[in-house]
């Protein structure tokens, strides 16, 4: 049978927290229930971060609320702190029976400039909120996945040597995180650069406790999946339409699109469960709820040969 490969889908918390006008709820629900049509196995719904730093995902609460269950699906949302996973167990509680499960994410950068930038701490400082955060959502029966940003370069430092990404991911990994996934921030990353970044993290640990997040700045995202298939990984994040960045990233474009990843992955005999028109749709609602053209290759393609699919998802 074909490998099957996880399309970790991340546009609604990571695309649309970079967007300069604020999506109403309503429209996020109407994405995230596209997507869940769609077949992605696991979402990225949003984050509970303090709405004073970003304010787009303010929200997050009234998401959880009403997330659209699906067989198989789980729904993942940040949360930085202590105070971000009390949020997060919260909306939880307020779910009825059925309700999908939310699963929590931590993050930090391997570049102490961009780890300060971003979540205000030092990466000292770093692992010792974690240890309020991932072992008590653990507890609570919440599954718990790790990020590493600027883990190929840093917008503030320049490159980022491999060795002290493997340090943090070990550190993620040792928490408790169940799986790493790996941030090229700005985009800079080569196949040779992930290649052995990929050679030091996996003589430490299993393929399926890491993933990769590519960012597509120089057109090398697709690139460094290939590589990352080639090595065993099996997961892949990617954000509908290609949205995103990173506030704290200047010059940083838009994440690895969803219809990118799929189309190739499809096209190399893969399988991921995501259903394509369905895909497409949800990333045209996308562009029409940011009020712009989105820059996945595939999704406009697909729009351009297929004007059918133009008012699907409605």
């Amino acid at each position: 049978m074909p490998q099957r490969i996880t399309v970790y889908e991340v546009g609604p918390r990571d695309g649309l927290q970079n967007e300069a006008g604020i999506v109403a709820t309503e429209g996020k629900l109407r994405l995230l229930r596209l997507l869940a049509d769609a077949g992605l196995p696991r979402i990225e719904a949003t984050s509970f971060v303090s709405p004073k730093w970003i304010p787009a995902l303010a929200d997050a609460a009234e998401i959880v609320a009403d997330l659209p269950p699906r067989a198989g699906l789980r729904y993942v949302a940040l949360v930085p702190n202590a105070k971000g996973l009390a949020r997060l167990l919260a909306a939880r509680a307020r779910t009825g029976e059925g309700a999908p499960p939310v699963d929590a994410a931590v993050f930090m950068s391997a570049s102490e400039t961009h780890n300060q930038k971003n979540i205000h701490k030092t990466i000292a400082e770093t692992y010792a909120a974690f240890e309020e955060v991932v072992p008590p959502a653990l507890a609570k029966g919440l599954r718990v996945r790790g990020y590493v940003s600027t883990a190929w370069g840093c917008p503030y430092e320049g490159a980022v040597a491999p060795e002290r990404v493997v340090e943090v991911a070990e550190r993620l990994l040792a928490l408790g995180c169940y799986q790493v996934s790996l941030g090229d921030t700005i985009g800079v990353g080569t196949p040779n650069q992930t290649r052995r970044l990929l050679d030091l993290l996996l003589a430490r640990t299993r393929p399926e406790a890491l993933a990769l997040h590519m960012h597509d700045t120089r057109g090398t995202a697709l690139a460094n999946v290939l590589v990352g298939l080639e090595a065993g990984l099996t997961t892949f994040d990617a954000s509908v339409g290609g949205l995103g960045g990173c506030p704290y990233a200047p010059g940083a474009s838009g994440n690895l699109a969803t219809e990118d990843l799929v189309y190739m992955l499809h096209g190399m005999g893969y399988e991921t469960g995501v259903d394509w028109p369905l895909l497409i749709a949800a990333g045209e609602l996308a562009q029409r709820l940011v009020g712009r053209h989105l820059p996945g290759k595939a999704l406009q393609a697909e729009l351009a040969s297929r004007p059918v699919l133009a008012g699907a998802g409605a």
